[in-house]
């Protein structure tokens, strides 16, 4: 079997390190890739966008199946051409991404569903909005509708914060067309968990629970990024919290998307928040996380591509999704300056100590092959994941692996996991 996957980061460098074990897969093939995917894959240079290509690559290689990562090619409708193409892929297609899409539609289904989350309203009118935080309680939060590589999301403390932010969002255009929209919603406080599933349309399995640390600084502190770390399991996903998302949450969004004629078929991925009132929806992405991805897939003892088919065929009731009795930590390597100005092109040294090194990992996110070297080409370089007994021993070993490799101007946060200490 031949599979394509499109992408280029560390989410989808640990999707193909999966696929590779599969006893199913000949020859995966990765558009665009980076180094550490080439180890396993053939890179090819289409980009993620480029649906025409990338459909037309897969007709000649003749390719059985294509697993798109990212969040872009699936909001923009890469399933649909595939699909056009008589091309069998694995995601959402374009009217179903919009659960990721738009922010104002996810949180209109929720309301419409009953499926709990934070009060908010949407603005298209940037005076309007302003008018409206005048008087509203803070702190709050702004979101871009719209894509923006998970930093479009502004908390606000005070009034004066929040006028700014909708001058950034609206008006200054900083995340582009994803702020044509602002969706202002009401601050909710607790432990945050990220939660991501299979879904065939009708059938939804949950995979383990993680936990993202979206600041780029230690104590959460600094600016929004696209995430410098996770760990998984949380502790603070017990079983009355799965029993509740599973009554509340899970299914009622499956089933709340076929009945407006979306139908899901792919990853849903839940971000919660667990509330002194109960669990929340924060957000829904329409496609495995990153770098929830990179502590998750070390755990599952399924073969993914037979997930993958059942979420196309519709037959995932007959599987039994089974993870490890373990746990997983990833610290992401970055650029210094991340996520705003960074240098780029520094050579990385030291990958080699990964080698059949059981249960540690160097995921890649940023890197690229330069006159034989592997370099840095990215704000996140590298998530270095380690396995453990437990979530204590996962975090000691992944923090002794950061220091297997280097490379200048080399960031990363030290107190990823922290909140294990306090479970």
């Amino acid at each position: 079997m031949k599979v394509l996957v499109v992408g280029g980061g560390g989410r989808e460098h640990a999707i193909v390190w999966k696929v590779a074990q599969s006893k199913k897969v000949d020859k995966i093939y990765c558009a665009p890739g980076n180094a550490g995917i080439s180890e396993l894959a053939e890179c090819v240079d289409i980009g993620a966008m480029e649906f025409d290509k990338l459909a037309a690559f897969a007709k000649e290689k003749e390719i059985d199946l294509t697993i798109v990562g990212m969040d872009d090619p699936l909001v923009g409708g890469i399933i649909d051409v595939f699909e056009k193409n008589g091309l069998r892929a694995f995601g959402p297609r374009k009217n179903a991404a919009i659960l990721e899409g738009s922010k104002a539609f996810s949180k209109d289904l929720m309301i419409k569903y009953n499926i709990p989350t934070a009060d908010y309203k949407n603005f298209t009118d940037a005076e309007e909005a302003k008018k409206y935080l005048e008087t509203s309680k803070y702190p709050i939060v702004l979101k871009a509708d719209g894509l923006a590589l998970g930093k479009g999301v502004l908390i606000c403390k005070t009034k004066e914060e929040a006028m700014e932010g909708v001058k950034t969002i609206m008006q200054d255009k900083q995340f582009g067309s994803a702020g044509d929209t602002l969706v202002v919603e009401e601050f909710l406080t607790g432990r945050e968990v990220s939660v991501l599933s299979f879904v065939d349309g009708k059938t939804i399995k949950i995979m383990t629970s993680a936990q993202d640390h979206k600041r780029a600084k230690d104590n959460d502190e600094g600016l929004n990024t696209g995430g410098m770390g996770t760990f998984s399991p949380s502790p603070f996903y017990t079983k009355e919290v799965d029993e509740f998302c599973k009554k509340y949450i899970y299914k009622q969004t499956v089933e709340a998307m076929a009945k407006e004629g979306r139908e899901f078929k792919g990853i849903i991925f839940f971000g919660l928040i667990l509330t002194k009132d109960g669990p929340r929806v924060l957000e829904y992405n329409a496609r495995f996380g990153d770098p929830e991805t990179q502590v998750v897939l070390p755990r599952m003892k399924n073969d993914i591509v037979d997930l993958f088919e059942a979420c196309i065929d519709g037959t995932l009731e007959n599987i039994e999704l089974e993870f490890e009795d373990n746990a997983a930590v990833c610290v992401m390597l970055a650029s210094d300056g991340y996520p705003e100005k960074y240098e780029k092109g520094f050579e990385i040294t030291g990958l080699e100590n990964f080698k059949g090194k059981d249960g540690y990992f160097a995921f890649h996110s940023g890197t690229k092959l330069k006159d034989g070297k592997v370099v840095t080409n990215g704000g996140r370089v590298l998530g270095i994941t380690a396995t453990g007994e437990n979530l204590k021993q996962a975090r000691s070993n992944a923090y002794e692996a950061t220091k297997l490799v280097d490379f200048k101007n080399k960031y990363m946060r030290n107190d990823i996991g922290k909140a294990i200490d306090e479970a």
